[in-house]
């Protein structure tokens, strides 16, 4: 089981890493009024989702009690999070705010999992 749960973290990083690195990414491209919301910003996203489900099924299913404040309101960043990416996905161009608002709330999801207790 803890081999599951250390293949989960590792997508659950990579994740971050896909939505946050690829946002980053196209902060050079608002000048030219041609960035936009990439592939892998939203599979990033997705896989975000799935990998945290999962994660917090895993705690659940072996008897552990996770926090569920903790849980409930990183659920609600990454929907807000996941809701921005859709918005800007139909969009030919997004704006550098946009962007910093996913990059931001990505960086805010790893500040709750990394400093609430």
């Amino acid at each position: 089981m803890e081999t599951v749960k250390g293949i989960l973290v590792v997508l659950h990083l990579v994740g971050f890493g896909a939505v946050f690195g690829s946002t980053l990414a196209q902060l050079s491209a608002v000048k030219e009024a041609r960035a936009r919301i990439t592939p892998g910003i939203l599979h990033g996203a997705w896989l975000l989702l799935a990998t945290g489900l999962l994660l917090v099924g895993m705690v659940y299913a072996t008897g552990g009690q996770p926090n569920n404040a903790k849980i409930g309101v990183k659920l609600v960043v990454l929907i807000v999070l996941i809701v921005l990416v859709l918005i800007g996905r139909k969009k030919q161009q997004v704006t550098g705010g946009l962007l910093g608002g996913i990059a931001g709330l990505s960086v805010l999801n790893v500040i709750l999992a990394v400093l609430w207790h």
